[in-house]
């Protein structure tokens, strides 16, 4: 059992409708000796590919993202999922389905952040239906740029984000992959890896 996992047997709660709530260490307050922990696990995991830039969407991806940008020394550029006063017309455009929040979003990122000779990892904090990550490969794809990988912190292995992605031939790292839950027992199944 890894760390992530020890974690999420320690403090996460299994909700019903295959909800897994880790709010209090990952997505709402934040543990930061485990996001180094992360950091350093997916520096490790990727050590064979080589990227410039890592992507995440906003929110809860920003944090993961930093330590594993900090680690390589290489930028964080982060899917909006807003418009904002001051947002351009010149961006890459996405439509993203958020299985927690159960709506679509438009996510973009500006062009000059993503450019065709950029190689990228994306990351975030989960991995449902993959939703979130199929958006931001189609944001890669649409500035012409590279990607070197997907890293997901927790991955629900128990719906097909996970599959899609191996599926498509995408290099996909998860530290932690549930691969059962029991919100009634709060019995929480990881997969070996």
């Amino acid at each position: 059992m890894n760390f992530l996992e020890q974690k999420i047997l320690a403090d996460g709660v299994v909700k019903p409708g295959n909800v897994l709530k880790v709010d209090s260490f990952l997505n709402h307050q934040i543990d930061i000796r485990l996001m180094q922990k992360i950091g350093e696990e997916f520096k490790r995991r990727f050590a064979d590919v080589e990227f410039n830039k890592v992507l995440t969407i906003e929110a809860s991806g920003i944090a993961i993202a930093a330590f594993i940008a900090y680690l390589n020394d290489v930028p964080v550029v982060f899917a909006k999922k807003g418009q904002t006063v001051n947002s351009t017309d010149d961006k890459y455009v996405a439509k993203a389905y958020s299985f927690t929040h159960k709506k679509f979003n438009d996510i973009f990122v500006s062009r000059p952040y993503l450019k065709p000779t950029d190689k990228i990892l994306i990351v975030d904090d989960f991995l449902a239906d993959g939703e979130a990550s199929k958006a931001l490969i189609d944001l890669v794809k649409q500035a012409g740029a590279e990607l070197v990988g997907v890293g997901i912190a927790i991955e629900k292995g128990m719906q097909p984000g996970g599959a899609k992605l191996r599926a498509a031939g995408i290099r996909l790292e998860s530290i932690a992959i549930v691969d059962s839950m029991d919100a009634e027992t709060g019995f929480i199944k990881f997969r070996e890896q």
